[in-house]
């Protein structure tokens, strides 16, 4: 492959919008074709819809094809254990099995890949690493624990076929990635943005000047703070570096967006790959630019899995490719993932976004970390927010920081108070991967969680 500054692939990334769409509309009949041919799942699913894929003439056709969602694949691995009837070949054919990150409670999703579907997500991850600004002479390190749920495995190789040298940061204890980042001179870091600033924390700790390093580059991914503003300006201070948020999903193996190095304000889907719809996620219908929904993906790469109108529960807002302003004509979702449609919770008639309390609570210098406690208190539904602040914290400048918490989030929530408890140093759980931040505590059926 050729490769020209900024782009990865300038072909697809530059293509016109009609030519795009006729290459969509081809991979779309190609990948439907083969769901219907060799996945029992999709053709019971297809005959229920009495849906064909030979009805496909136009990209607006997808609208025919059933949605996909997480608990009909649950419900598939259940019936047929291990892998369930939506792959299209056995296992024997397949080279990897990933699962998802298990951090909901509920069981992991299984995913098997063969060798050209890891190829395809490397090449992915290949888009976001040169989109960002990362070439052959950078140094990656990895941090991440290489289990079976699939975070940056595709990263790895995506950091590979660009050329860098690449540090596994493998199975070690924090401090010991964090000598290891600064040791061996990596100048571009992959993480999720909870463990960017726990590696933070442990080098302020360890003395070590993580500003002062050779990190120039952080690559955030695994969760939504990665475009929450204030937490990204957190990270970026802390590390000394531009923070870059992508995002991923098991489901499809690799990520399908990425933030490029002007960063435009949002993230662009790679459109060449994946057909990314936004629907409102009460009805179902389409929404347009600008409008706040779930998204759907459909995604071209994946031949053992084929993920038709899969329903993310992602939150997002798309915008035209123009906005911008690098020359690709992929769309955008501006910033990035807004929230999940599940993590919403309805507190005494008011909605409650963990992204929006941690939004409020990245503004303040020193708080080290937080948990967010719904519980049944008598007959009132309340919002425990325990925080742990920095050491350095006395009681006065502890009861400053909450007075302010407590009026900002009430300003934020409709006049909602929550209740404040100072947590002591070090009683928080704190995470490598993926954070869990929220327990709805109440009695099953007696509070209602909204999808949007």
């Amino acid at each position: 492959m050729t490769v020209a500054a900024p782009y990865w692939n300038p072909k697809t990334e530059c293509m016109p919008r009609e030519q795009l769409r006729a290459l969509q509309l081809a991979k779309l009949r190609a990948v439907t074709e083969w769901a219907q041919a060799r996945s029992p799942f999709y053709r019971r699913s297809f005959a229920a819809a009495r849906f064909s894929a030979d009805q496909l003439r136009t990209l607006d056709d997808i609208q025919r094809i059933p949605f996909l969602t997480r608990e009909q694949w649950m419900h598939s691995q259940d019936e047929r254990p291990p892998y369930g009837e939506l792959p299209v070949a056995g296992r024997e054919v397949a080279i990897r099995l990933h699962t998802t990150s298990g951090t909901s409670g509920s069981t992991p999703l299984r995913a098997l890949d063969s060798r050209k579907d890891w190829a395809w997500a490397a090449e992915m991850w290949a888009y976001a690493l040169w989109g960002i600004g990362v070439r052959a002479t950078d140094i990656g390190y990895v941090a991440f624990g290489y289990g079976s749920f699939i975070g940056f495995w595709g990263l790895h190789y995506g950091l590979e076929k660009v050329g860098a040298l690449t540090i596994p940061g493998g199975a070690q204890t924090t401090a010991a990635r964090v000598r290891q980042i600064v040791d061996f001179g990596a100048t571009v870091v992959a993480t999720t943005p909870t463990y960017a600033m726990r590696m933070a924390q442990e080098a302020e700790a360890l003395g070590i000047d993580l500003p002062g390093s050779a990190v120039s580059r952080l690559v955030l991914s695994g969760e939504p703070a990665g475009s929450i503003v204030e937490t990204k300006t957190l990270i970026e201070r802390q590390w000394g570096a531009k923070a870059f948020d992508t995002a991923g999903m098991t489901e499809v193996s690799t990520i399908f967006m990425f933030e490029p190095e002007n960063q435009p304000g949002g993230c662009h889907i790679i459109e060449d790959h994946f057909i990314e719809e936004v629907i409102d996620p009460q009805t179902g219908d389409r929404l347009g630019y600008g409008e706040r929904g779930e998204r759907v993906c459909t995604s071209f790469g994946r031949s053992m899995i084929p993920l038709l109108r899969y329903r993310t529960a992602d939150l997002v807002v798309r915008q035209p490719a123009a906005a911008a302003g690098n020359g690709r004509t992929w769309d955008l979702y501006e910033g990035g993932i807004v929230g999940r449609a599940d993590d919403m919770k309805l507190v005494r008639g008011t909605n409650v976004y963990p992204g929006a309390i941690e939004a409020i609570l990245r503004t303040h210098d020193g708080i080290e970390e937080f948990q967010i406690r719904i519980e049944r208190r008598g007959a009132r539904d309340e919002v425990v927010l325990q925080v742990e602040p920095h050491p350095r914290f006395d009681d006065a400048a502890w009861t400053a920081l909450a007075e302010a918490l407590v009026v900002e989030l009430a300003e934020a929530h409709e006049g909602l108070l929550f209740i404040l408890e100072r947590a002591a140093t070090g009683a928080l759980p704190r995470f490598e991967l993926k954070a869990k931040r929220l327990s709805d505590l109440r009695p099953a059926g007696a509070h209602t969680t909204v999808r949007a």
